[in-house]
């Protein structure tokens, strides 16, 4: 298996990604074989021919962007906490006449753990076993916030400029909810005999924390261990294109502790910028000489590997004339899924013990920098350190399991609409997908929004790429039968 290899490394750990189950995936290998135009069924042609109802999908958007300035996350406590049923009743109003109580073939759970906050289940049952079966999950309610002022137009109201459709949300991930809402509807009208039972799962609280009240919620509670036996497409993207790896995000902060001087008498102090930059520096260091780029990263695609970076410095108040007591660095590691979080942990919490134990042995800058001070009159030195604290924001990267049919049969679909499929990874990274393939679900992804403006200002997707999605989406379908 692609995703299975442990290689040892010194001093870090090389692995794969340990939920990928050899026996389901034959089993479902044997079973899933694409299907040449001359023998489809009738639902088999009448899946290739679903084109995307433009009216109906811009519609539900356009509702849906019209809610997103309560649809912002920043998490539970905080300044934007998202209502996701805003979003969900405009999606119950596109499948209400297609409902299984109405008529319809629809079966529809709104799974709520938080008041207002909750989750949507679509399925459209099949006529197979418990084995035959196909998801599409990941699709999530809430948003990134948008600042109207940073707009070139009104990021909560959907505005529609030849192709592209302008809101915080189009690409990430309203239009995602909008195209799969509208796709399950016209399968509701069509009325495909498939073998395979569909399930489509809209998500809350993706977009920051809330634990318990989105995927993981529904993980928990077993309302997804009937998609498990089949792939899970996980539908949060972006470019068409399968992504088959994502990194994982550590957060960290690095405290160093110097002695507070006037800036005249630089002997007498310590100062705690210059020790936190030559600590992070020796860190840095040994990070990319314990988790370099591997063969793995190569295979995987990904644009870049394992890095460790700063990216927010402060310090002690006080004047510019006064050598800084304190100094806290703060930045990510984003560690690519072929490396242990565990071990990643235990390296850099190991070096920062060795430099505590000889702080001494950092680099100075200039005669009169020190990191111990002997006072005059005898007596204990003062001695400078460092304090490494992990942040609470972390996630870890995943390699989808390239063996698996969903996999091929999803390529084989992009090829049949784009001309050309073409996977990717990238040491961005998404919340919940790991633990998910760590339940044994088999995680696939794939997106159609525009990697260019995730989670920035003036976000767009195209209404072409959505319509190609239809397509994609119900051709993958039509394979699966």
């Amino acid at each position: 298996h692609l995703c299975c290899s442990r290689v040892a490394l010194t001093p870090a750990r090389v692995t794969g990604s340990a939920s990928v189950r050899h026996e389901r995936r034959t089993r479902t290998t044997r079973r899933r074989v694409s299907t040449p135009k001359a023998s489809m069924t009738d639902s088999q042609t009448v899946l290739h021919g679903l084109e995307l109802d433009e009216e109906r999908f811009v519609g539900l958007l356009r509702n849906l962007i019209g809610e997103v300035e309560h649809l912002q996350n920043t998490g539970v406590g905080s300044a934007y906490v998202p209502q996701e049923d805003l979003a969900i009743k405009h999606c119950l109003e596109v499948l209400a006449p297609h409902r299984k109580e109405n008529g319809g073939p629809l079966e529809i759970e709104h799974v709520t753990y938080t008041e207002g906050r909750g989750n949507l289940i679509i399925k459209y049952p099949g006529t197979g076993t418990a084995e035959d079966v196909l998801s599409f999950v990941g699709s999530h309610l809430d948003v990134v916030p948008a600042n109207p002022d940073a707009w070139d137009v009104d990021p909560f109201s959907l505005t529609v400029d030849g192709d592209k459709l302008f809101g915080r949300g189009t690409t990430d991930c309203l239009g995602h909810v909008a195209l799969l809402t509208t796709l399950f509807s016209q399968l509701a009208e069509l009325k495909p005999a498939l073998k395979t039972s569909l399930t489509c799962v809209f998500i809350a609280s993706e977009e920051a924390s809330g634990p318990g009240i989105g995927v993981d919620g529904l993980v928990a509670e077993g309302r997804l261990t009937h998609c498990k036996p089949g792939p899970v497409v996980w539908v949060d993207c972006a470019d068409s294109q399968p992504c088959i790896g994502t990194a994982g995000a550590i957060t960290w902060h690095l405290t160093a502790n110097g002695h507070r001087f006037h800036s005249g008498l630089p002997h007498k102090g310590i100062n705690a910028i210059e020790l936190a930059m030559e600590a992070t520096s020796r860190i840095q260091e040994k990070f990319y000489a314990s988790f370099p780029p591997c063969e793995k990263e190569a295979e995987y695609k990904f644009i870049t590997s394992s890095t460790m970076k700063p990216t927010q410095v402060k310090c002690a108040p006080g004047g510019l004339n006064q050598i800084p007591p304190d100094a806290t660095v703060s930045g990510d590691i984003r560690l690519t899924p072929f490396y242990d979080v565990d071990a990643l942990k235990a390296c850099i919490e190991a070096e920062v013990a060795a430099i505590n134990a000889d702080i001494e042995a950092l680099p100075t800058r200039g005669p009169c920098s020190k990191y111990v001070i002997q006072p005059p009159g005898g007596g204990d030195p003062i001695v400078g350190n460092i304090k490494l604290v992990w942040g609470d924001h972390l996630l870890t990267g995943i390699a989808c399991d390239l063996t698996s049919p969903a996999f091929r049969l999803m390529c084989d679909a992009i090829e049949e609409v784009k001309g050309k499929a073409e996977p990717y990874s990238l040491t961005g990274s998404l919340p919940l997908v790991h633990e998910m393939q760590a339940e044994g679900f088999d995680i696939q992804l794939i997106g159609f929004g525009s990697m260019a403006v995730y989670h920035a200002d003036n976000e767009y997707c195209s209404l072409s790429d959505m319509k190609d999605a239809a397509k994609i989406l119900s051709r993958l379908i039509a394979k699966f039968g």
